[in-house]
């Protein structure tokens, strides 16, 4: 199709007297709305220093404001002019979010670029996404087929969500992490893919404390080299009570690795 094709297009799809006579009516409600956004941004990002400089200078927050607009005109069946509209805020701000998406309010994208938003994900009221979140599908086929996150979730830096699964409210992801499975509510997950980490020692003061995650991998090595330790210093002090002599001294050889290298239980 011609770039004059596309216009046309355009033209016909949206009539401004029409939209005009829906949106009037709820610019109130819309600024009360964009008020809760500089106050959220406010208070999660140290930098800011004021209103003014997030209202004019954070893309996280004009990405939000123009998927609201792009998701207004996809609701109103209004596909083509909203996938415009979404295209340029893409364009303008390097964070692609699809007009279909649902957002909830006093979302806060830290650094948004590379953020990508598939046409079915749903995110809740006060989340915190870092820059590179994917929230994607896995299936061509139509239908929910992306993430479902609650309320108060964060979504540490390259994060990828995959697949239609549900990230309970207050849950939290880990930066680099792959989550293919469902999340349970105030949990916290890290590793690719992503695991939950056991026992639940990771609710962290702050939203999200990126040098300071725990690895349960590394922890589970560390359990077993560990226990595997202590279990053949017990065998060796059996052969001592019992006058066995061990084969080349093989009870009383110490594991080339015992975990002491492996990173400190918290993270970091």
């Amino acid at each position: 199709m011609s770039f004059v094709g596309c216009c046309t297009k355009l033209s016909r799809s949206v009539k401004p007297k029409s939209l005009l006579a829906r949106w009037v009516p709820g610019w109130p409600n819309a600024l009360s709305r964009a008020k809760e956004d500089v106050d959220a941004v406010c208070a999660n990002d140290p930098a800011a220093r004021s209103s003014w400089e997030v209202v004019l200078l954070y893309p996280g927050l004009h990405a939000l404001w123009l998927h609201r607009a792009a998701h207004g005109l996809w609701t109103r069946d209004h596909p083509f002019a909203a996938r415009v509209l979404s295209h340029l805020s893409r364009f303008a701000t390097g964070i692609e979010i699809h007009p279909g998406a649902e957002i909830g309010r006093r979302v806060v994208i830290d650094h948004g670029m590379g953020i990508v938003i598939g046409e079915t994900a749903k995110v809740g009221d006060d989340c915190l996404l870092y820059k590179g979140v994917v929230l994607g599908g896995t299936t061509t086929r139509r239908g929910k087929r992306h993430p479902q996150l609650g309320d108060h979730v964060v979504v540490g830096s390259n994060a990828c969500i995959l697949g239609s699964i549900e990230i309970g409210s207050g849950a939290r992801v880990g930066s680099g992490s792959v989550v293919i499975k469902p999340v349970p509510p105030n949990a916290t997950v890290v590793g690719v893919p992503a695991r939950i980490i056991v026992p639940a020692h990771a609710r962290f003061d702050a939203a999200l404390d990126h040098a300071n995650l725990p690895d349960p991998v590394s922890e589970m090595l560390r359990s077993l080299a560990g226990q595997n330790q202590r279990l053949r210093d017990r065998v060796a002090s059996l052969e001592r009570r019992l006058g066995v002599v061990p084969v080349d001294g093989a009870s009383e050889e110490r594991l080339p690795f015992d975990g002491d290298e492996l990173p400190p239980v918290h993270g970091g």
